[in-house]
């Protein structure tokens, strides 16, 4: 199974965020796509996961045109993609037991979906979710009492009740601080060793990118500009992505470095059934 980006291109007004952009990727890998602010990275994930229409090209999952899915068959397809936001979209006044079970939306009836009422099997496998992260001792605890840590491991348990054969974190750690950072990370490379889950996600850190993603996807101003291991992002690599400054120095990796190594924050190494796709716009709302 694999997973293609044909010329796509994506254009707001004037502005070309994203420009002409050829990627595949098997099932399976762990991506990070890096750059500076604007250089179409969040633009990438988000038509990917068609919160965001192409402005020309095509995306393809196997034999599935993904950018012509409508209806029913889209549904499916954001089910199928699960997304994961910097800013968690979770709903602050429902507790995280509910924010969880709410991943399986795209899974059930508009009548159990309307009252909220899931079963047994959705209740034990959310606590299971929960318990895989670290974190089912706040399952009770309203979902905006949390720590931005706490709140980013919850909205990956949602990802997770979704089922997903892929999931997106746009920009997942960069408001958390180092610590939550590397619980976030190796949260994201467990769900893709352990269950074979194409994980893709935008970083802003080089470290980052390099310690968890066997693969690096580059970006300037809408282009992909390098794709290859975290061996073949050389210097001479990092400033075509990034640039120069004003003196004509590249950026320096160590001031925007997360590197972390405590002992004891690895995740514990609990089983959890496989989940699903990103939670309607709508609830935001609620």
């Amino acid at each position: 199974m694999s997973f293609h980006l044909k010329q796509v291109t994506r254009r707001f007004g004037n502005h070309t965020a994203v420009d002409s952009v050829n990627v595949e990727i098997p099932q399976g890998q762990m991506v990070g796509v890096i750059g500076r602010s604007g250089a179409g990275k969040s633009t990438l994930l988000r038509m990917i996961n068609r919160l965001v229409d192409p402005s020309s090209g095509s995306i393809h999952f196997n034999d599935t045109e993904v950018s012509a899915l409508k209806g029913a068959a889209l549904r499916s397809w954001q089910r199928d993609c699960a997304m994961i936001f910097q800013q968690f979209n979770l709903v602050p006044r429902l507790d995280v037991l509910t924010n969880v079970m709410l991943g399986r939306l795209n899974h059930r009836s508009t009548a159990l979906s309307l009252f909220n009422i899931f079963t047994n099997d959705e209740r034990l496998m959310a606590i299971a979710a929960l318990e895989r992260l670290g974190i089912e001792h706040v399952a009770m605890q309203a979902a905006g009492t949390l720590s931005g840590g706490q709140q980013q491991r919850v909205a990956i348990a949602r990802a997770l009740m979704q089922s997903p054969k892929m999931v997106l974190a746009d920009e997942p750690i960069a408001s958390l601080d180092p610590l939550n950072a590397k619980i976030v990370m190796d949260a994201l490379r467990d769900i893709n060793e352990r269950e074979g889950i194409t994980v893709i996600t935008n970083l802003h850190t080089l470290d980052t990118a390099r310690n968890y993603c066997e693969r690096i996807i580059g970006m300037s101003q809408g282009r992909v500009v390098f794709d290859g291991t975290p061996a073949e992002l050389t210097a001479a690599a990092v400033t075509e992505i990034y640039g120069t400054d004003s003196q004509g120095s590249g950026i320096d990796e160590t001031m925007t470095s997360t590197s972390i190594n405590i002992p004891g924050a690895q995740l514990p190494a609990r089983p959890v059934q496989q989940s699903a796709g990103p939670e309607p716009l709508a609830l935001a709302g609620l």
